[in-house]
C-alpha cells in the first residue's frame, strides 16, 4: 500500500515536471548550488562605466522591463549618465541584496567585475554586448529585447563559471584576500629583471620558476591573458584550472591542467617588485617571503543564455576561425 508521503512527492514531482524546462534548468544546474529566485521579479541595471552611449540602449531595456512589471534599479555610476528616468538609483554594493537578476550592459570586462559582485549573492546574470560578440556578453543591442523577452518566460541556457580566491600571507598572517572570474596573476611589476617563485600544489612540490609571472585561470580565464601567454583553451563546464607561466627562463616549462579542488601556493623567492593582480581590477603589492595561495572559491557565477547558445560559436567569432583562409 502506497504511504501519503509517496502520494505528495509523485503530486510535486508531476507538478514541478509541468514547468518550464528551460526554467527549471536554472535549479537543477545552479540551484542546488545557490539558492536562486525564478521568476524574476527585481532586475539591477548596470551599463559600462564612463560610457556615455550606453544611456540610450539601457533606458530602452529599463522602459521594456518595466512595462513587464518587474522593478529595475539603476547602478549609482550607470545613473551619471542617464537623465529624467523614474527609476531608482542604487550603489553596486547593495544591489545583490535586492535583485534576482542582474543584467550587464557593456562588454567582457564590465561582466568580470559585476560577476564579482554579485555571484556570491546567487544572482544570475544576462550580457549585453555594446559592440561585437563577448565570451561573456552574449547578447547584442538588435537582439537583446526579444532574448530578454524569451528569457524572462524561462527560455534560457544556463551555465556555472568557476571564480577564485586569493590570499598572500606574510608571516603566517593574511595581508590581502580577493576573488577573481578569469584569473590570479603573480607578476614583476616596474623592474626589467624576472622574479623567481616556488609552486606547490595540494602541498606537492612542482618547480621552482624564474619568469616574468605566472597566471592561474579559471575556464572562463584561459581565453583571455592565460590564451595570451600560451596557455590552453578549456571549455568552461570543465572542473579545472590551469598555470601558465609568463616568459620562462626555460624552454622546457609548458602550462599544466590541474584539478578546480586543488590548493595552489606560490612562494616567493626573489624579487623587489612583485604584484598579485585578480582580473586586472584589483592588485596588491607582494613582498619576499610571502605567499599566494590560490584555490577554487566556493560560490559560482551563474550566466544565463538565450536557448540556442553555443560556446563553440563564440569560439568561431571571437578567434575568428570561421574566415576562409
Amino acid at each position: 500500500m502506497r504511504s501519503v508521503y509517496y502520494e505528495v512527492m509523485v503530486h510535486s514531482f508531476v507538478k514541478v515536471a509541468k514547468c518550464n524546462l528551460s526554467a527549471l534548468s536554472l535549479l537543477a544546474q545552479c540551484g542546488l548550488i545557490t539558492p536562486m529566485k525564478f521568476p524574476f521579479k527585481n532586475v539591477a541595471l548596470i551599463g559600462k562605466h564612463k560610457s556615455p552611449e550606453v544611456a540610450a540602449p539601457l533606458l530602452r531595456l529599463a522602459d521594456f522591463l518595466s512595462a513587464q512589471g518587474l522593478s529595475v534599479a539603476v547602478d549609482s555610476l550607470t545613473a551619471e549618465n542617464l537623465t529624467g528616468h523614474p527609476y531608482p538609483v542604487m550603489a553596486l554594493a547593495d544591489m545583490p541584496q535586492v535583485a534576482d537578476l542582474a543584467i550587464v550592459m557593456g562588454g567582457d570586462g564590465t561582466m568580470l567585475n559585476i560577476a564579482r559582485t554579485f555571484s556570491p549573492h546567487h544572482v544570475p546574470l544576462i550580457g549585453v554586448n555594446q559592440g561585437r560578440l563577448g565570451f561573456l556578453t552574449d547578447l547584442t543591442l538588435d537582439n537583446m529585447l526579444d532574448s530578454i523577452t524569451a528569457m524572462l518566460a524561462g527560455q534560457f541556457v544556463t551555465e556555472k563559471r568557476l571564480l577564485l580566491s586569493a590570499r598572500v600571507m606574510r608571516n603566517e598572517v593574511e595581508v590581502f584576500s580577493g576573488l577573481a572570474f578569469n584569473e590570479v596573476v603573480v607578476h614583476r611589476s616596474h623592474i626589467s629583471s624576472m622574479i623567481e617563485f616556488e609552486v606547490r600544489i595540494d602541498g606537492q612540490y612542482l618547480y621552482n620558476q624564474r619568469a616574468d609571472g605566472l597566471i592561474v585561470a579559471t575556464p572562463t580565464g584561459s581565453t583571455a591573458y592565460a590564451m595570451s601567454a600560451g596557455g590552453p583553451i578549456l571549455h568552461p563546464g570543465l572542473d579545472v584550472l590551469e598555470l601558465v607561466p609568463i616568459c620562462p627562463h626555460t624552454l622546457s616549462n609548458r602550462p599544466i591542467v590541474v584539478n578546480s579542488a586543488s590548493v595552489l601556493e606560490i612562494l616567493m623567492h626573489r624579487s623587489h617588485d612583485i604584484r598579485v593582480r585578480l582580473d586586472s581590477h584589483t592588485s596588491f603589492e607582494s613582498q619576499l617571503n610571502d605567499k599566494i595561495i590560490v584555490t577554487r572559491h566556493p560560490d559560482y557565477a551563474c550566466l544565463l543564455h538565450p536557448v540556442g547558445h553555443s560556446y563553440y560559436h563564440t569560439l568561431r567569432e571571437k578567434l575568428l576561425w570561421n574566415q576562409a583562409l
